[in-house]
């Protein structure tokens, strides 16, 4: 299965959830890979805090791979390189958790048919190998967004299952953005069809995530005024009816995540030991990370609507 992580705009939570969902699945047993394919910040190294990957890899990376400089692209154990305590060791039932980064420095480039073709013979390649494939995408209608649409576009890949998440803070200007981004001029849907996607499989591909989404009811918030409390009611029932009026309602919603402290503070992956040990993050955020990994396979959250 591939998953392609995208956003319209930066700071959407996008690169940090998605590792999470990617680290959750492979605490489930499923053999994961996770390919960096934000070319203007390749820093998924950060999250999964691998010390010699942090900005990219000097050389070898998916950039490298790409525009043909190496024959296959650096990958990394993360179990057996992060510098966490908590990660070092895979757990007893765990997957593969493997990060193939950017390249050190890389920036966008241009899209070619050579290029296309080699991502869709890496998708293939990994496709055997893994259970989950999550590709994390540069913001906005991007040279990776178009790379992914064109190759699996192909009929290489017309047989191996293909998602969407498209992430969004929750704000009116975050909610028209990913919008945007998916219906809107130039968007996924429109490049898509360009491409040669059929509309129907590519929509019904496409859900939303929440990330960053305040409880207007959660205890934490009852220090605020009555008139605040009101207030943030109404914004929260003003932002859904916003969301479900640009197609973005609860239909097209996969999951949530709540406003979690520790992610605002320092993107990484939540561990158990960071909600039982430490007690640095919530048990909620775990929940609904891994109701959100769990999500990815459920044939019915899926479905046409």
């Amino acid at each position: 299965m591939l998953v392609f992580a995208a956003s319209d705009k930066g700071g959407t939570g996008r690169s940090v959830t998605s590792a999470n969902i990617a680290f959750r699945r492979a605490l489930s047993g499923d053999d994961v890979a996770y390919l960096d394919f934000d070319f203007g910040s390749p820093t998924s190294g950060t999250v999964f805090d691998i010390p010699g990957s942090l900005r990219g890899v000097e050389h070898g990376g998916m950039h490298s791979y790409l525009q043909g400089r190496v024959s296959e692209p650096d990958r990394v154990d993360v179990w057996a390189e992060t510098e966490r305590d908590a990660l070092r060791f895979r757990p007893p039932g765990a997957g593969q958790l493997v990060l193939l980064p950017g390249d050190r420095g890389g920036g966008e480039f241009a899209v070619n048919r050579e290029m296309v073709r080699r991502c869709t013979d890496l998708f293939l390649r990994l496709e055997e190998e893994f259970d989950v494939i999550l590709i994390d995408l540069s913001a906005g209608r991007s040279y990776a967004v178009e790379l992914v649409l064109a190759a699996t576009s192909k009929p290489e890949l017309s047989g191996i299952t293909v998602r969407w998440l498209v992430f969004h803070r929750w704000t009116r200007q975050h909610i028209a953005a990913a919008a945007g981004l998916v219906f809107g001029d130039r968007g996924i849907l429109d490049a898509g069809l360009a491409l040669g996607h059929q509309e129907e499989g590519l929509r019904d591909s496409i859900r939303f995530v929440r990330a960053a989404v305040p409880d207007p009811d959660s205890p934490e918030l009852a220090h605020v005024r009555p008139a605040q409390a009101a207030w943030l009611r109404k914004c929260d029932q003003d932002l859904k009816d916003f969301a479900a009026e640009l197609k973005l309602g609860r239909s097209k919603t996969l999951g949530v995540v709540p406003l979690e402290p520790v992610l605002q503070w320092r993107e990484q992956l939540i561990t158990d030991d960071d909600v039982l040990a430490s007690r640095v993050a919530n048990i909620e955020t775990v929940r609904a990370l891994t109701a959100l990994a769990d999500e990815l396979t459920r044939d019915k959250s899926w479905e046409a609507l």
